[in-house]
């Protein structure tokens, strides 16, 4: 079994999903939807209904080293879409309010 890093992406889009019980997470790449609902039951105290998973892939980039241009690419994160069960909430989610 893989450690999985929960890192909450806070966006105002996320913020809103927070609200139907829909939470999302960037995860490590070596995850499954298993072992994310386990890490999130435990890390929270909450029971998961379901985990979705997607790879983002890296933005293509330009940097400018020693006056020219050289081309590459952000690492692609993986991203898990979790829904709990009704009357579960995390706090994490609720504070900015």
């Amino acid at each position: 079994m893989s450690p999985v890093a929960l890192i909450p992406r806070v966006s105002e889009k996320t913020i809103a999903q927070a609200e139907q019980g829909v939470y999302v997470f960037e995860v490590s790449r070596s995850s499954n939807k298993i072992e994310i609902a386990r890490a999130v039951e435990t890390a929270f105290n909450v029971k998961v209904a379901e985990v979705n998973v997607l790879v983002a892939k890296g933005k293509a980039v330009n940097w400018r080293t020693r006056g020219r241009s050289v081309a590459g690419r952000r690492q692609d994160v993986k991203k898990a879409i979790v829904r709990l069960q009704k009357g579960h909430k995390i706090a994490l989610f609720e504070e900015g309010k």
